[in-house]
């Protein structure tokens, strides 16, 4: 561990973040998972994927 991360850490320990933004943090960590989950269990749809042209030569 540097020594910035020391510094970093003992500033969060003085100062720390706020209510709502530890709650606006854990909320859009837990909308990437849900969104994760989702298109790990439904599938990616068929219009956002591209179309396969191969390989192409300039």
């Amino acid at each position: 561990m540097s020594f910035r991360h020391l510094i970093r850490m003992s500033r969060w320990a003085r100062n720390p973040p706020s209510e709502k933004m530890v709650i606006f943090v854990f909320s859009v960590i837990a909308i990437c998972f849900v969104l994760f989950a989702i298109e790990r269990w439904i599938g990616w749809p068929d219009w956002l994927v591209p179309n396969n042209m191969g390989r192409t030569r300039f």
